[in-house]
């Protein structure tokens, strides 16, 4: 029977239906369907529309649990803290991208090769393209 089981959950599976997540949260199902009006955990959806949680959103729940009664800080607060949590995640993922290709060009001896990132934070290996005028390369 255990064979049959996953060896781990995806923490981003959709998997709990509103009253499941509401009682791991240690929160009201209202609760849940508020913050997902406000847009602060929004769940997956069934093709009946119904919500489905995951373990992440679970845990996020319970972060802003911990914000609002804990920390006193209120929905609008919390919104903007768990909007930098989320700008300063994807920062750390860019650094490390950036770490790992630099070790990667330092180990293969890439002392020659250049790596540009555009504003967006994305990086592009190689040299950059130069936009040279057809009358100069005549």
């Amino acid at each position: 029977m255990s064979a049959q089981l996953p060896d781990r959950i995806d923490p981003d599976a959709p998997i709990f239906v509103i009253s499941v997540a509401a009682q791991l949260a240690e929160m009201h199902p209202q609760t849940l369907r508020g913050y997902d009006r406000l847009g602060l955990v929004v769940p997956g959806r069934t093709r009946g529309r119904g919500r489905r949680y995951s373990l992440r959103d679970i845990a996020k729940l319970r972060h802003i649990q911990h914000l609002s009664q804990t920390e006193g800080i209120n929905l609008e607060g919390i919104r903007r803290i768990l909007a930098l949590e989320a700008e300063l995640e994807d920062l750390q993922q860019q650094v490390a991208q950036l770490t790992s290709l630099v070790k990667h060009l330092h180990l293969t001896g890439g002392d020659t090769r250049l790596f540009t990132a555009a504003q967006t934070g994305e990086v592009h290996l190689g040299r950059p393209r130069v936009h040279t005028p057809r009358a100069l390369t005549r």
